[in-house]
């Protein structure tokens, strides 16, 4: 069975996002080093994307011209919404909707296929993690604290296996855990 990765950018005090959904803290990493990326990629073939994130990536990434966006583009994405009708990626391949997060993503885990790769969507992930079906938690954290704003994790108690840390180019750090 492949594996779900959940991958985001958090400030020390543990939030995805600002207030008014701000993401200012991510200029403390001022140095994103994307190699560790690159060597995850070998081993995801599908990108996951909640609506709001998917709106985001779709107005960035497919005319992105860094040496990180050629491999995020050629991944298979799978949009979970129940709004949206396509999903267009520029001259990329489109995205494929999904409407039942829960049901349609363990039909994807078990599809003979590399792994998967959550980035952002903080409400897909929470639903994701309280029905069991994300395997690692990877935190970017950012050398900021912004006392308030969205939570990385939904409220109840998980818990997590530690299995790497170590410093990111510059400030920042990250943490990988396993899901247990």
């Amino acid at each position: 069975m492949r594996r779900l990765i959940f991958q985001e950018f958090v400030t020390l005090d543990g939030y995805a996002a600002g207030p008014d959904d701000s993401l200012d803290f991510f200029a403390t990493i001022t140095d994103q080093d994307d190699r560790d990326n690159l060597e995850l990629l070998e081993h995801v073939d599908t990108m996951l994307l909640g609506a709001t994130t998917y709106r985001l990536f779709a107005d960035y990434w497919p005319t992105a011209t860094d040496s990180f966006a050629p491999h995020l583009n050629a991944l298979r994405k799978v949009v979970v919404s129940s709004t949206l009708t396509s999903a267009p990626w520029g001259d990329w391949e489109p995205g494929e909707i999904i409407t039942d997060a829960v049901a349609d993503v363990a039909a994807l885990k078990a599809e003979d296929a590399k792994d998967i790769i959550l980035w952002g969507s903080i409400s897909l992930f929470h639903s994701l993690l309280t029905a069991g079906l994300v395997d690692e938690v990877q935190l970017r954290v950012c050398p900021a604290v912004i006392g308030a704003g969205k939570s990385v994790f939904p409220s109840g108690q998980f818990s997590l296996e530690l299995i790497e840390a170590r410093p990111m180019a510059t400030n920042g750090a990250l943490l990988r855990y396993r899901t247990s």
